[in-house]
């Protein structure tokens, strides 16, 4: 006979000092939860060491560690169990506490069970709705295309937050940034991750067409327009309508397409060439460009109001050179890339060479360092990437840049974790232990470099004197 699997029962930890309390509301949960039961924040730490609890019942009011005291090493070793206090000695500001301090909710005793029982049943599901968004979430950013928008730099990370807010929406969007940053991959993250994902995405590189072929790709055009026109074409706006339109290098058009992009923008309506007839079209425009469209205003190179029209919300991608910590993270994944295009192992990079690749400055930007990262894998010989391999303009340029990063510099052999918290270390050493300042010079986050540190503590790689402060904090 087959085994029937029944779903696990959610695990209610009850903390009182009072043993009538604790065993009184073990009756009431005890027929739709798993019960257990401490008279002490002590036992009730050792329960959470053991099992996984969901949701924790804990007195405000306990000898020895309190309940606000539990709460917060609860939220900093268990954050996912959802705590509840409860006290008969309820005030305002004592429950504003708790809330700070994280918290679900505040109950004076005695307790109503009924209100109780519907608490908790809310709670469970809202974690259960937080983790599935987070998983799909998850999901949609490695199937849709933020998988290839590799940082963890502070610049960076805002161009994701951003990406991830207006993708949703119908806005209008302008990304802006030099040559090789990646424009065109933050417009297929943003058609991916909108409403519109299941409709078409149609890229047109304006700086590529002539002003007349342009316009004719854009719009389309009537059979007899022009010479060569021998039947009704449809452009770019008409085959894009129910999906994305992704105008790359938008500074370029002419002055005459821009009127006409403008109308199109204001209306969603426009005439094929040659035509006279209206076309309507439902699309959400993107544009890139890698050139100063507000200098190009000024000039009278390009309409004010068409700025304001594409200009809703406004995404820069800063250059390689600006988030060169974020250039491990990205070897490391052009490795893989490169490697399974070309039915090759991944090798390992050594510290020399990630040196010499982190002290280049990158003109252009991240498709250089891709075609770098692959050509030094295709001629590479060894089963690691050497300094030998680092194309010699680049292994010149770099070790003239060099001196700011050979403190971060292993022995042959070291990984590149090894050198990332060696690189760490000597940051931290050179701005006197001030986290803040040693995290924008690193080109991360404040929040990254506590979790480094975090990291190093626990496996015993922190040197004393970082560890004595990483300890106080």
């Amino acid at each position: 006979m087959a085994e029937i699997n029944t779903p696990k029962r959610p695990v209610v930890l009850i903390v009182d000092d009072d043993r009538n309390t604790r065993e009184g509301l073990q009756r009431a949960l005890q027929r739709r939860y798993a019960v257990r039961l401490a008279e002490d924040a002590t036992r009730a730490l050792d329960l959470l060491a053991d099992d996984e609890v969901d949701v924790l019942l804990s007195d405000l009011r306990m000898p020895g560690l309190d309940g606000l005291g539990l709460l917060r090493r609860v939220q900093a070793q268990h954050p996912a169990t959802i705590c509840i206090l409860l006290t008969a000695y309820g005030s305002v500001e004592t429950a504003v506490e708790a809330m700070k301090q994280g918290a679900y909710d505040f109950l004076t005793k005695p307790v109503n069970l009924d209100h109780l029982e519907m608490l908790i049943e809310r709670a469970l599901h809202s974690r259960d709705m937080e983790c599935r968004n987070r998983d799909l979430q998850a999901q949609l950013d490695r199937k849709f295309g933020m998988e290839s928008m590799i940082g963890d730099s502070p610049p960076m990370q805002q161009v994701f937050d951003i990406v991830r807010q207006a993708a949703p929406s119908s806005a209008t969007v302008l990304i802006q940034g030099p040559s090789g940053t990646g424009k065109e991959l933050v417009a297929n993250a943003i058609y991916r991750l909108s409403n519109r994902a299941k409709g078409p995405f149609i890229a047109v590189h304006c700086a590529a067409l002539s002003p007349t072929l342009l316009e004719s790709e854009l719009f389309g055009h009537e059979k007899g327009a022009f010479t060569g026109a021998l039947a009704r074409r449809k452009g770019r706006f008409e085959l894009a309508d129910g999906g994305t339109l992704f105008l790359d290098e938008i500074s370029e058009i002419d002055a005459a397409t821009q009127v006409k992009l403008l109308r199109v923008l204001e209306e969603r309506r426009f005439e094929r060439v040659g035509g006279v007839e209206p076309v309507e079209v439902d699309i959400r425009l993107i544009a890139a460009t890698n050139r100063n469209l507000k200098d190009l205003v000024a000039q009278g190179k390009f309409r004010e109001d068409l700025f304001f029209r594409l200009n809703v919300v406004d995404i820069f991608l800063p250059p390689l050179v600006d988030r060169a910590g974020d250039i491990p993270l990205l070897c490391e994944h052009f490795l893989r890339e490169c490697a399974e295009r070309n039915n090759r192992l991944v090798p390992g990079i050594t510290p020399d060479a990630l040196n010499l690749l982190s002290a280049y400055p990158w003109p252009g930007n991240v498709r250089e360092l891709r075609n770098t990262i692959e050509k030094m894998l295709v001629l590479g010989r060894g089963d690691k990437l050497t300094a030998r391999d680092v194309p010699a303009n680049i292994r010149e340029i770099g070790r003239e840049r060099l001196p700011a990063l050979r403190t971060a510099t292993l022995p042959a052999g070291g990984s590149l974790a090894d050198m990332e918290r060696e690189k760490i270390m000597a940051v931290l050493q050179k701005q006197h232990d001030n986290r803040t300042r040693a995290a924008v010079e690193l080109g991360i986050s404040r929040r990254t470099l506590h979790r480094k540190l975090n990291e190093y503590k626990e496996r015993g790689l922190l040197p004393p004197e970082i560890a004595d402060v990483a300890a106080q904090e």
